[in-house]
């Protein structure tokens, strides 16, 4: 008798395990997938059950999800799978522009940091104990950096960038202070999730809105605000695009985190409109499908776009600020981008389109085995002082001038000093090709090619900020398509201190 009860008891067990649910789905929750009625309110309701249970959430293979302009987000903080499923995104009627579709969150809230004095450049411990290992953001609202010049000129930000620390304080050595603070106004941490949370799959269609064409960003897609997260396979498409519309702030906004991985996507460029920007004249309008910002330790491997690299009607497709420690393998992209400031890039086996490779930063830039669309193989962004401290490396690349170029060089930049940008500019310390194929076949009768642009300079000018213009520049295997030899620059004299050798 006992026995028979003791293999009833542990039957019942067996079953009722086995009833719980391995995942959750959107259909449990109302989802019809049917690319007809709106399944928005099922699939923000799915994730929150998911949430709370500790459970992944699974798409359907070929079901359809319509997604509604209400302003709601699903909030993801357990492995999503989308699988073969397709979303359809429709941006033409929203009741909140800034309502992301999702948002990757962690567990553990975000909390302020007290008692952090003074921090120097290349400070190695925060000087404070934490709970666990944190993204910290620290600032000195006292300060402004990045303050912008040209047709979107502004007045900067505060001084600010983001630690990877240990809970002993010790600063990682990938993410170590680029400035001097006098002072920390404020700082905040983010703690870091050590467990992978995994996205995969999905085939997203953007349905694009017709807004008027200014600069009222959408925010719409994915926001991933937790690290360590693992994004795979996934496909955003865009349709829809008429004669206007409002920018696109990206369809993957990364932010305040570390350890990102995008592997294996299919991105889109978005259509490129205008619109009056603050110095009152007409200008092009940045509108993105990836967009890191504040972040350390992105890898981006194999992520290509669905539209031509080299057609200028689609904005570049990659932006970043203020991140650190960013790599990019296998990708063919418009556009790599850094505007207010990286600290070390690496790009191996990366092609990249009309819009190219523009940064300003710190420490080293290594393209390795890169194919570059442009008339410049790095530019250093004007409307930020065209400042790198710190290395640019190359090997092994090819630099593919477009027709009708009107200068070709290695590096390109504006800086003539006269503009405070709230921090010293310079040239690279050091620039370092190693293997450089330049191809100006098609480039027609243009200027160079350059080792650097003329950097909009003029010698013996007194500039009220200085420029410093002190490199060293070492050339190996480098080989020109049109036989022209390789310059230093159209006017050597604007650059005291300029050295190049050849090998």
């Amino acid at each position: 008798m006992r026995k028979t009860i003791a293999i009833c008891t542990l039957l019942l067990a067996t079953l009722s395990l086995g009833a719980r649910p391995k995942y959750i789905t959107y259909e449990k929750f109302g989802a019809r997938g049917d690319g007809v009625h709106d399944d928005f309110p099922a699939i923000v309701a799915a994730h929150e059950a998911a949430n709370r249970k500790g459970l992944p959430v699974r798409a359907r293979d070929g079901r359809k999800y319509y997604i509604g302009g209400g302003k709601q987000t699903a909030v993801i903080r357990t492995d999503t799978d989308f699988g073969k499923a397709e979303f359809i995104i429709d941006d033409t009627s929203l009741e909140d522009i800034s309502s992301y579709v999702f948002s990757v969150e962690s567990d553990s809230k975000p909390f302020k940091v007290r008692g952090i004095g003074p921090v120097s450049k290349g400070q190695e411990n925060l000087g404070v104990k934490l709970p666990c290992r944190c993204v910290v953001e620290i600032r000195n609202d006292g300060r402004k950096t990045y303050i912008r010049k040209g047709l979107n000129r502004n007045d900067g930000t505060a001084q600010r960038e983001m630690l990877l620390v240990d809970a002993d304080g010790t600063i990682s050595g990938n993410s170590r202070p680029v400035w001097d603070y006098g002072k920390v106004t404020s700082a905040t941490a983010y703690p870091i999730d050590e467990k992978p949370l995994t996205i995969k799959g999905g085939v997203f269609t953007t349905i694009a809105n017709l807004a008027e064409s200014r600069y009222d960003y959408h925010g719409r897609g994915f926001t991933v605000s937790r690290s360590n997260v693992h994004i795979e396979g996934m496909t955003h498409k865009v349709t829809g695009e008429g004669k206007n519309g409002a920018p696109y702030a990206g369809f993957i906004s990364m932010r305040n985190s570390s350890g990102i991985t995008m592997k294996d996507c299919l991105m889109t460029g978005h259509k490129t409109y205008k619109t009056i920007g603050s110095a009152g004249l007409p200008v092009a309008m940045g509108s993105y499908d990836i967009n890191a910002s504040s972040c350390i330790g992105l890898l981006f491997e194999n992520c290509t776009q669905t539209n031509s690299i080299d057609d200028r009607a689609y904005w570049g497709t990659f932006t970043s600020n203020f991140c650190k420690d960013l790599t990019l393998k296998g990708c063919i992209l418009s556009r790599f981008d850094a505007h207010q400031g990286v600290d070390g890039v690496t790009l191996q086996d990366c092609t990249f389109g009309h819009q190219a490779v523009q940064m300003v930063g710190f420490g080293t830039i290594l393209l390795e085995n890169c194919e570059v669309h442009a008339d410049w193989l790095v530019s250093l962004r004007g409307d930020y002082g065209s400042t790198w401290d710190g290395t640019i490396m190359a090997r092994n690349c090819t630099l593919k001038a477009r027709g009708r170029s009107k200068s070709v060089s290695i590096l390109s930049g504006h800086n003539d000093g006269s503009h405070d940008f709230g921090y010293p500019c310079r040239l690279p310390r050091e620039i370092r090709i190693e293997g450089l194929r330049i191809d100006d076949s098609t480039a027609g009768d243009c200027d160079g090619p350059y080792v650097l642009a003329s950097f909009s300079r003029k010698a013996g000018v007194k500039e009220p900020f200085p420029f410093g213009t002190d490199c060293e520049v070492v050339l190996k295997n480098v080989s020109v398509a049109s036989g022209k030899p390789l310059v230093a620059a159209p006017n050597p004299e604007a650059f005291p201190g300029l050295n190049v050798t050849r090998r």
